[in-house]
């Protein structure tokens, strides 16, 4: 009588030869070391909240700036109390620039939205033979931190005191460059490298 041969071992052997090969050309690699893939990416919604509620606030405006979120600069709409006293162009300017340097509320925290702007920095009026309508930072404008500039550049040229033509005419503290003309672009929105950050010649 012949002896019956071993088939599910037979069978067992054939899967396993005829799966491995197509393991290994899914890209999956066996291995006995623990691999630290790191946390989660997180995910936050970039949604803009809507400007707190200021019953109260006699003198109070709804005003856009311009926060960081998800790898580029949006807008966003804040309640502005106006103080009396700033009355020139300068003065308004810094109120509001001042809004991208205040501790971000609650729910754009929670939103994901940050701001890049250094909370010491100044703007400042033009300097003989500038512009009449330009600014001055109270530093370098090349030495802002990345979206800084942006977040500046639109959130002012987006407000009634933009330069001509809804741009900003800005520079640093240097007396020996004179500012150049920025615009809200889109490069200068999503790319903190952009070429819009050396801004264009003012005429």
């Amino acid at each position: 009588m012949r002896p019956t041969s071993p088939r599910r071992p037979l069978v067992g052997v054939l899967l396993a030869a005829t799966l491995l090969p197509l393991l290994g050309a899914c890209g999956i690699r066996s291995t006995t070391v623990p691999v630290d893939a790191g946390p989660a990416p997180s995910r936050v919604s970039c949604q803009a909240p809507a400007p707190e509620n200021s019953p109260d606030a006699v003198d109070a405006a709804v005003v856009q700036i311009y926060l960081v979120c998800g790898g580029q600069t949006t807008a966003v709409r804040r309640t502005l109390v106006v103080h009396p006293q700033a009355t020139g162009r300068v003065e308004q300017v810094n109120e509001l620039v001042r809004q991208l340097q205040r501790p971000l509320l609650g729910e754009e925290t929670k939103a994901g939205f940050s701001t890049a702007v250094p909370p010491t920095l100044q703007i400042l009026g033009p300097e003989p033979g500038d512009p009449a309508d330009a600014l001055r930072l109270s530093q370098p404008v090349g030495d802002l931190p990345s979206f800084a500039l942006a977040q500046i550049v639109c959130t002012v040229a987006g407000s009634p005191l933009a330069s001509r033509g809804g741009t900003l005419v800005l520079g640093g503290p240097e007396k020996d460059q004179r500012p150049r003309e920025y615009g809200c672009t889109d490069d200068l929105l999503t790319r903190p490298d952009a070429p819009g950050r050396e801004g264009t010649d003012v005429t």
